[in-house]
């Protein structure tokens, strides 16, 4: 049984993935996945069989359509394609995740912050951090547990992005069932910067800043962020001077990219863009994946234009809320005030404001 080439291109305007010489390079990469064949395409050979299955996976998240409508796509039944994908996905993760989607090491970490520096003129900045909610349809016996604050049933998807706009830390849960202010207290990655865990770089000086003294590696955050010693975030704008408005100047520049990343997750892949009726573990499931696929795509963008996907509509998700109290230690206020300085005198850039 052979994967029809009208069936990639009708999803190729959905995800750039589904492009056939991008999805030829992502099948290349499903001996790596233990992907079973089923009884369903006796008449396939394993690869051939895997192809097909991560097919219809593909097709599920690059559209939304419901399971019954893939399963007359593909001409199986709506029973085979509820197997199908979870299966898949999970293949698929297990699989690819120490490829491409592996926890950064000290030495990763360094070389993000080089990479920040280089693109984005920030320095020991080791990512930039946002997070979303996703929707979902829950059944009734779930409802207490998932029922977020504002309204709706969601998840979380919380992530750090490198300077080229590829996720390296995600963390997703949290499933709604604390205000926004508790969801990077309770994530994992929130507990690991707190305690110090993530295998961050050492405390060093910023280029040409040596009198300064040294200065801890960060992640750039919005307003929504607490300022932690180990992350920045933004003055508030009312009453702002002139050093002030330049850091949150500054700061704005490497945040585009997790804005990006997060744009272009959720236009490549429009199950997002709907109201998923599925389970939150297997939503978790969906958008651990989406991400490690982000990645894949990342990883040869450059050598094609069509490694990238336009993003024109309107990001379907609702951001995240203030995630703490405005409170902060000295020790925070003392390395935003030191970014600061330095990003008004020997770091300055020629393309900043002025006035």
């Amino acid at each position: 049984m052979q994967i029809r080439q009208d069936r990639l291109k009708s999803l190729q305007c959905c995800s750039s993935l589904t492009v056939p010489h991008n999805f030829t390079k992502f099948s290349r990469l499903l001996p790596q996945c233990k992907i079973s064949k089923r009884n369903d395409f006796h008449n396939c050979t394993p690869t051939g069989g895997a192809r097909i299955f991560s097919s219809c996976f593909l097709h599920y998240l690059a559209t939304g359509d419901s399971y019954r409508t893939i399963a007359t796509s593909y001409r199986v039944g709506v029973s085979t394609v509820a197997i199908i994908i979870p299966e898949v996905v999970t293949a698929i993760w297990d699989g690819l995740v120490k490829d491409f989607l592996a926890m950064p090491s000290a030495e990763d970490w360094r070389c993000i912050a080089e990479e920040f520096l280089q693109r984005w003129n920030f320095p020991n900045c080791c990512g930039a951090v946002d997070g979303k909610h996703i929707i979902l349809k829950v059944p009734p016996n779930l409802g207490s547990q998932l029922h977020s604050y504002k309204g709706p049933f969601s998840i979380v998807l919380l992530a750090v992005v490198d300077a080229f706009g590829r996720f390296r830390v995600i963390d997703v849960g949290d499933y709604g069932r604390t205000s926004d202010g508790g969801i990077l207290a309770n994530s994992t990655f929130g507990q690991a910067l707190r305690c110090g865990k993530l295998n961050l770089p050492p405390d060093c000086p910023l280029p040409g800043a040596e009198h300064r003294g040294p200065l801890p590696h960060v992640f750039v955050a919005d307003e929504a962020f607490p300022l932690r010693r180990n992350m920045m975030r933004p003055f508030p704008s009312r009453g702002l001077t002139r050093e002030r408005r330049i850091f949150n100047y500054r700061l704005s520049q490497p945040r585009v990219v997790v804005e990006d990343a997060f744009g272009l997750l959720f236009a490549q892949w429009r199950l997002f863009q709907r109201l998923v009726d599925v389970r939150p573990e297997v939503l978790e499931k969906f958008v651990k994946t989406t991400c490690l696929l982000h990645n894949f795509i990342r990883s040869f963008a450059s050598e094609t234009s069509e490694g990238e996907t336009v993003v024109t509509a309107e990001d379907p998700l609702r951001g995240l809320g203030r995630l703490a109290a405005n409170n902060f230690s000295r020790e925070a206020f003392t390395v935003r005030e030191t970014f600061m300085a330095h990003f008004t005198a020997e770091g300055a850039v020629t393309w900043q404001p002025i006035e």
